[in-house]
């Protein structure tokens, strides 16, 4: 008490119980510094979303590959979604695996296919993600 300090018991389940003498003010400011340098550390992957649609002209295309090209450099998921209004649904095999395919083959050195292209519902996703 006279030091001005505590006692913190540290293993409470040993045999017998461990007990140390510290500033336990000062213990739990360096704890909080510790944890808040280690989410500083820490890299958040976030997964962007990229629309198109299955007539999507080749100039917009080359648009959509370029933005998507800087969401992996920039070390981001990319879910690239192909959204299928009216009738385009017959078409859903062919079309909108076609624009998938020319998108994942432009991505090839740089992305790698997490998941392949999938219905979910009325649009088609692929997920991609950088290459290690």
């Amino acid at each position: 008490m006279e030091a001005g300090l505590d006692l913190v018991e540290v293993s409470p389940n040993a045999e017998p119980p461990v007990c140390r003498i510290m500033d336990y003010g000062k213990y739990r400011y360096e704890q909080s510094k510790k944890e808040a340098e280690a989410r500083k550390k820490q890299t958040v992957v976030e997964v962007k979303e990229i629309k198109l649609r299955p007539k999507t002209e080749k100039h917009d295309l080359d648009f959509k590959i370029k933005n998507i090209r800087k969401f992996l450099e920039n070390k981001n998921k990319v879910k690239v979604t192909v959204r299928f209004r009216g009738r385009e649904i017959m078409y859903a095999d062919v079309q909108g695996k076609q624009t998938l395919a020319k998108i994942s083959s432009a991505l090839e050195d740089i992305a790698v296919i997490v998941q392949e292209p999938k219905m979910e519902g009325r649009q088609m996703a692929m997920y991609v993600a950088p290459k290690s």
